[in-house]
């Protein structure tokens, strides 16, 4: 770091959701003062929770299920549990059930799994174990810088699937359970099923069930973000919020600052000198589908036809591949879908610091347009009823956010995108520009943590972590 007449050793990380948390711990433990400035009045960006709907319910405002915490090297390192974090595993990680009340489910066990995937068993346990074999090479690459890989050959070797649509993925199987359960996994990378590198998140996902599980956080995911600052705070690091960063004018001058915040924002700060390259890239960075989101507080547990789906934390709603793939196309194309693809969560029915006592909470969202402002409740809410009949008659509440409510609580969040950018397979490896040291903001000392950099989204932290490293590295 070039001399400039102030303290070299102080860093301002802009930002305090899981990325820019973990980039400060990283930094304060290599020895360094570290100051994390939050805009809004609580700390967490996509991991918060907080009373939506009645008093007593705790919902999370953003992500609520972490199988990307559960394998990432970030985590590991640190002892969460010392700060308060517990993690909660259910029976299954995921449910998937179909119009006929059969269901497949996401379990630790690969055999486990493949029972509930009929004829196609075999041809699930033939995909799925050699990876689980290499995982212990292949997970911290997917966490990775995407540049040069510590384990290049297994990472080939995911890559002969992973690199391809989740079409192509599904196409291996004959029923369509098994396809419909791929097309769910698959469309958590919100791209159309029929593009590439669906299937990388879609096999990513499996791969963490089976090697990790798809924990819930002890009270909410607001407990994650604040084990992180606890964490900070004990190796001597503060988090000050309620303070917006709208000007370099904010900051001490030259100072060295890390932005959990993605190129959208960052084009905003006034005062911030980019090369012309570099901003016509920012300018040029794609964000994909935002969501449409519903909070539920409930009477009892949602009475699901598949009896199934009560063991797992998570349910997809949309049965067929074909269902699931119109949906997602929808969202691109900026319609809105007859049966949305639903992605539900039920923590209450594991973690009952939820809800009061016989209460119960959900929390479900689907894909819709950047910038969708129509109401999507009816669709969604038809879509539970029809997979668990009478669950309109249990809800004692709501709470709704369409993509303008999640990018006005959360800027990061643009027009609801809740990736930090489409992604692409442009962008995997352009994330945010086509740069050696993505994490290097050009022509300044600052640096960019956010998941619009390598690996992208997810509360894994190693975002935050790489960006932390490329610090350390140009001092």
């Amino acid at each position: 770091m070039k001399s400039t007449g102030s303290d070299n050793s102080q860093v301002y990380v802009v930002g305090s959701g899981p990325n820019g948390l973990a980039a400060a711990i990283t930094l304060a433990k290599a020895g360094l003062k570290v100051s994390v400035i939050e805009g809004n009045s609580s700390i967490g960006g996509g991991a918060r929770s907080a009373e939506l709907t009645l008093p007593g319910f705790t919902h999370d405002t953003g992500s609520a299920v972490h199988p990307m915490a559960a394998i990432s090297p970030f985590f590991k390192s640190l002892r969460l549990a010392d700060h308060g974090l517990i993690w909660i595993q259910q029976p299954a990680a995921l449910a998937h059930p179909m119009d006929d009340g059969s269901c497949a489910l996401l379990q630790r066990s690969i055999l486990d799994t493949s029972a509930t995937l009929g004829k196609d068993a075999p041809g699930y346990r033939q995909l799925i174990r050699p990876l689980m074999e290499d995982r212990e090479n292949l997970l911290p690459d997917l966490l990775g810088r995407m540049r040069r890989p510590q384990h290049p050959v297994s990472l080939a070797r995911f890559g002969l699937n992973a690199m391809q649509s989740a079409l192509f993925l599904a196409h291996r199987f004959q029923s369509e359970r098994t396809r419909g359960f791929i097309a769910g996994l698959c469309a958590h990378a919100i791209l159309p099923l029929d593009e590439w590198p669906g299937a990388a998140y879609g096999l990513a996902l499996a791969l963490a069930g089976h090697a990790a599980g798809w924990p819930i956080p002890k009270r909410g995911s607001g407990s994650i973000s604040a084990a992180l600052a606890s964490h900070l705070k004990s190796n001597g690091g503060t988090v000050t919020t309620g303070k917006f960063i709208n000007s370099l004018d904010d900051l001490p001058q030259d100072a060295t600052v890390m932005w959990d915040i993605t190129p959208a924002q960052l084009l905003r700060i006034k005062g911030l000198n980019l090369p012309d390259g570099y901003r016509k890239s920012l300018r040029a960075y794609r964000y994909g589908p935002g969501v449409f989101k519903i909070d539920w507080a409930l009477s009892e547990p949602i009475p699901w036809k598949a009896r199934e789906c009560k063991l797992a934390g998570t349910v997809h709603l949309g049965g067929t591949f074909e269902e699931i793939a119109l949906s997602e196309s929808c969202a691109w194309r900026c319609e809105s879908a007859p049966k949305p693809f639903v992605l539900l969560v039920q923590p209450s029915l594991f973690d009952p610091s939820r809800a009061p006592a016989g209460k119960h909470t959900a929390w479900a969202y689907c894909h819709v347009s950047n910038g969708f402002d129509g109401d999507m409740t009816g669709a969604i809410e038809a879509q539970v009823e029809r997979f668990a009949p009478g669950f309109r008659e249990i809800i004692l509440a709501r709470h709704t956010a369409g993509p303008s409510d999640l990018e006005k609580d959360n800027p990061n969040l643009v027009g609801g995108d809740i990736s930090g950018g489409a992604q692409t397979l442009w962008q995997i490896f352009a994330r945010p520009a086509l740069l050696r040291d993505p994490y290097k903001i050009p022509g300044a000392n600052m640096y960019l943590c956010s998941s619009s950099t390598p690996p992208g989204a997810g509360v894994h932290g190693m975002c935050g972590v790489h960006a932390a490293a490329s610090c350390l590295k140009n001092m």
